[in-house]
């Protein structure tokens, strides 16, 4: 081909290209840079329009799109923040776990898999985007549990003067469902411009606005565009804050605007329900567990356990003895397989499941769990009113939940001021 004539073909297709550039527009932009990371336009627009169909399933009402994207933006940062933490100290969620999770929704609603996910994607939901969803929830969960857990320290003297207190003699008294707004002093500029807010929000609300949307519009809380919903929660497991307040309220109850380091915050008890059952059915058991090891296999395990639950129904030997001899349970085996009094919840499914339909001095078969093979004998229930042990380990995880509630907001602001974050809305 000519020269020339190939430099007329480069020439044209160039303009053709320029041309085409000049007239075409941006698909998506950044709308924040995040420490190491950036938030796209689309992906905003794609969580903004997720959060718009729960917000609508869920009957809350929907603040004003503008606000609505500065709610889920300022969320998509902070789990921005908390993603790349996580990524950090190495928290991975493999699909079982994300499979797992999504099943147990599934059956809370009542669904098969199947017809969970079919409804999810006739809500126009992609499916692939609730699995990512779900699977940045649990490591943020896992990382939130390390970092916040880890700040909470809680004494055997800090237990017993819960138990002494009111909050925990009223443990048994009802649950509440309560919303929640909280006015941030750090998104408000100061104090008295947060309690400014607060009261002008607190007005509103006792002359009838609506909660839902006014925690969806205004409140910087963790669930804000849930309409503020806390969920339901025992007394005992009230933030230390609202506690005192909460229990001299009533069903449809506002509070006035509370203090705190964080900012102000407005409660509203949404229902009230009453109260738990006093005792618990407890199981006294003993069981002989063989595991599978580098001289021992499967097979050979389980030829092992079926052999020892012969020789104790023969008569002839000792299930004491036998434990004491061939159990792989230190913890037990010492006690002749004595696993003393147990209460509900408290053990592996395939165990727990096998104790519950086994009948008294009856002898299970052979069941397998994630430590290896196991049989077991029921020796005895009771229905037992709480033990010092129970009550303690129940006031232990009240005391855990009422400051990791408290801790998790201080933390999440300390992380959201020590990042780089630049905001291109």
């Amino acid at each position: 081909m000519p020269h020339r004539t190939l430099l007329a073909l480069i020439l044209a297709l160039l303009t053709a290209a320029f041309a085409v550039q000049t007239q075409a527009k941006p698909l998506d932009r950044i709308v924040a840079i995040v420490d190491d990371d950036i938030i796209m336009e689309s992906e905003l627009l794609e969580r903004t329009a997720t959060v718009r169909v729960r917000m609508k399933e869920q009957n809350t009402p929907l603040p004003p799109n503008d606000i609505l994207m500065q709610q889920v933006l300022e969320r998509m940062i902070v789990e921005s923040i908390e993603l790349q933490m996580a990524e950090r100290a190495g928290i991975r969620i493999d699909d079982n776990r994300v499979n797992e999770t999504l099943e147990n929704i599934a059956r809370q609603n009542n669904m098969t898999s199947d017809q969970f996910r079919n409804t999810v994607e006739e809500e126009g939901i992609p499916w692939r985007n609730l699995r990512d969803q779900i699977r940045r929830e649990l490591v943020v969960g896992q990382l939130r549990q390390r970092r916040v857990g880890g700040r909470i320290q809680i004494t055997e003297q800090d237990v017993d003067n819960f138990l002494n207190s009111e909050v925990a003699k009223t443990n048994l008294a009802p649950d509440y469902r309560l919303g929640h707004i909280l006015i941030s002093i750090s998104t408000s500029g100061d104090v008295n411009t947060a309690e400014e807010k607060a009261l002008a929000v607190y007005r509103d609300l006792k002359a009838g606005a609506d909660f839902a949307r006014m925690a969806a519009q205004h409140s910087g809380g963790e669930q804000a565009l849930q309409g503020g919903d806390l969920g339901w929660r025992k007394a005992a497991q009230l933030p230390t804050l609202f506690a005192d307040t909460v229990l001299e309220m009533k069903a449809g109850d506002i509070s006035h605007p509370i203090r705190s380091p964080s900012g102000f915050h407005i409660i509203k008890v949404l229902e009230v329900r009453g109260g738990t059952e006093q005792f618990v059915q407890q199981t006294k058991v003993r069981h002989i567990l063989i595991k599978p090891n580098e001289i021992r296999s499967e097979a050979e395990s389980q030829h092992l356990i079926e052999d020892i639950r012969k020789r104790i129904l023969s008569g002839k030997e000792d299930f004491a003895v036998l434990a004491k001899t061939y159990s792989d349970d230190p913890g037990s085996a010492l006690q002749g397989g004595d696993l003393g009094w147990v209460n509900p919840g408290t053990m592996v499914p395939e165990f727990e499941s096998r104790m519950a339909s086994a009948k008294p001095k009856e002898l299970s078969e052979p069941f397998r769990s994630q430590f290896g093979w196991h049989i077991l004998q029921v020796e005895e229930r009771r229905n037992q009113d709480m033990s010092e042990e129970f009550r303690r380990g129940r006031a232990r995880q009240m005391l855990h939940r009422r400051k990791f509630d408290e801790e998790l907001e201080t933390w999440l602001q300390e992380i959201r001021q020590e990042s780089y974050v630049e905001v291109k809305l």
